[in-house]
């Protein structure tokens, strides 16, 4: 079944899901872990991937894919002082605490727990962007103490589950308490590191020995999709910023919710077919 024709027709969809992923990060100004998950969970079945670990596979390769993209991100940030140092000291914590719960449910659950998560969430977000401004707030500053620890806390293990960076939920929980959106991003950029090491790290233990896995997989980490998507997104994504300057900014929010909620429609669509 897995030959070197099968081989080199992944690996041409690892490039261009990497293509996609970086266009449209770079247009729509989110993390390639939004896009990368569910291109990768309608390419995978093509290629015989067994439908129990078809979104595992995709959350964890997504998930090692967000940790080089965060490193060079949060550096650029923190240059900029953009960067909210406070938050992070006070979030970090609760925010792995998250990652931990998160990552120990999705490798034990059913595939189909995790579509269910990420269809959910995604509707939610393309809810969000499609009925909500630019500047939509519900208060000024974010709450401190334990409300701000549940936020970590929700941010984390939700983003785990999802194999998703800080920024799809980050930015906007940000941005609807106060901060900047330029704030925001950049300290959302420091939160996909927070989660995405961990949380790779669970998936490739939690995968180490299951039998369906293809070959040259690390757990439930694709290392041709690691390989191939990373330095293929970070090429398209200029391509996607320079399209996104001749966009209104209510545009590409707009654009964004809709690709969301035909993300998870097709999703929910999956689950009940």
């Amino acid at each position: 079944m897995y030959d070197v024709g099968w081989l080199l027709a992944l690996a041409a969809a690892m490039v261009a899901t990497g293509v996609v992923s970086g266009t449209l990060a770079g247009l729509l100004g989110v993390g390639g872990g939004i896009v990368i998950v569910p291109l990768l969970f309608n390419v995978f079945p093509f290629f015989d991937i067994p439908d129990a670990i078809q979104m595992k596979l995709a959350v964890g390769t997504s998930l090692a894919t967000i940790i080089p993209t965060s490193i060079v991100s949060a550096r650029k940030h923190r240059a900029t002082g953009a960067m909210d140092e406070t938050l992070l000291r006070s979030i970090w914590l609760p925010m792995m605490l998250g990652v931990a719960i998160g990552t120990a449910l999705a490798v034990h659950v059913r595939g189909e727990g995790l579509t269910a998560v990420f269809a959910m969430v995604a509707l939610l977000v393309a809810l969000n962007m499609g009925f909500t401004g630019v500047d939509f707030r519900v208060a000024d500053k974010m709450p401190e103490g334990p409300p701000r620890a549940a936020l970590g806390m929700g941010i984390g293990s939700v983003s785990a589950m999802m194999g998703i960076g800080g920024g799809t939920l980050g930015v906007p929980i940000l941005s609807m308490f106060g901060h900047p959106i330029r704030a925001a991003v950049a300290t959302s950029s420091v939160f996909g590191l927070i989660i995405s090491v961990p949380a790779t790290i669970g998936f490739i233990w939690g995968g180490w020995n299951d039998p369906n896995l293809p070959p040259w997989s690390l757990g439930y980490v694709s290392l041709i999709g690691f390989a191939l998507i990373v330095p293929s997104s970070i090429i398209a994504t200029p391509w996607g910023v320079k399209l996104a300057h001749t966009i209104k900014p209510l545009w590409l929010k707009r654009a964004f919710g809709l690709f969301l909620a035909i993300t998870s429609l097709r999703m929910f669509y999956s689950l009940f077919t």
